[in-house]
């Protein structure tokens, strides 16, 4: 697979990294949307994060950055293939598969580092407005996984280039990235508590802090993992968000009265 990678033009790299991108963003988002939506409340199992109403055009706001995302991504495809092309990386057509396994391990856990570091640059006064169109989401959803500006896209979407110019990766170890990637970030944006009994520092509660980053506007900068937030003290408190839930409560309290 990755020989036939290699031999494609650039415009053919580029549409099928577009059809890629674009294919895997809205099958995640198609799907938690099902699970979180439907599927899982009719099971009782886990709960809403956020019990707020999305904003007026929200989904249609997000969609429509999402592509721009998904077009930066797909076409930033002949960045990865150009390096190849170049013979500054290689791939490893001889991997096996504890080999895959490792370098899997590897690339998230240099996943959370990259987004750290770029989400963090983010939140610097610098270049916090272009983090902005991104924080728009309050109450997130699946599909605001890719919601954000375009500079946004290109500091994320290079996450691939600095490993492979360091160590040469099997084909599917490199294409694992982006689908665990947008995996968990789209968990992330789920707002929904899947496993509520676990500890706040728990990895399987990656949805719980990325919803009080949106809710708090700071903190929570890491992605699956919580060793960067640890590492640089930049995690928010597991109730930073009861003043703003409390107040919408009091407030469907009173319309509920009133009625």
């Amino acid at each position: 697979m990755g020989a036939r990678f290699q031999s494609l033009s650039v415009p053919e790299v580029m549409l099928w990294g577009v059809a890629f991108f674009g294919g895997i963003y809205l099958l995640f988002g198609a799907l938690n949307w099902l699970v979180t939506r439907k599927l899982l409340p009719a099971l009782g199992i886990g709960r809403v994060l956020d019990p707020r109403p999305m904003q007026r055009g929200q989904l249609r706001r997000e969609l429509a950055q999402s592509a721009v995302s998904v077009a930066i991504f797909g076409i930033g495809l002949v960045f990865p293939w150009g390096l190849l092309q170049l013979g500054w990386a290689r791939l490893d057509a001889d991997a096996g598969a504890w080999q895959i396994a490792l370098e899997i391990l590897a690339l998230a856990l240099w996943n959370d580092v990259h987004f750290w570091l770029n989400h963090r640059l983010l939140h610097t006064r610098l270049l916090r407005r272009f983090h902005g169109p991104h924080h728009r989401s309050i109450v997130t959803t699946p599909f605001s996984t890719y919601s954000f500006h375009p500079l946004e896209a290109l500091l994320l979407g290079n996450v691939i280039l600095p490993p492979m110019l360091v160590h040469d990766f099997s084909f599917w170890s490199l294409a694992s990235v982006p689908l665990f990637s947008l995996f968990f970030n789209n968990i992330g944006h789920s707002n929904y508590d899947f496993f509520p009994k676990v500890s706040y520092d728990h990895w399987f509660a990656a949805s719980r802090r990325h919803h009080l980053h949106h809710v708090c506007h700071g903190g929570n900068y890491g992605f699956q993992f919580t060793f960067m937030d640890r590492l640089f003290g930049t995690r928010v408190a597991a109730d930073a968000a009861a003043p703003q839930l409390h107040a919408h409560a009091e407030k469907e309290k009173s319309h509920g009265a009133c009625a």
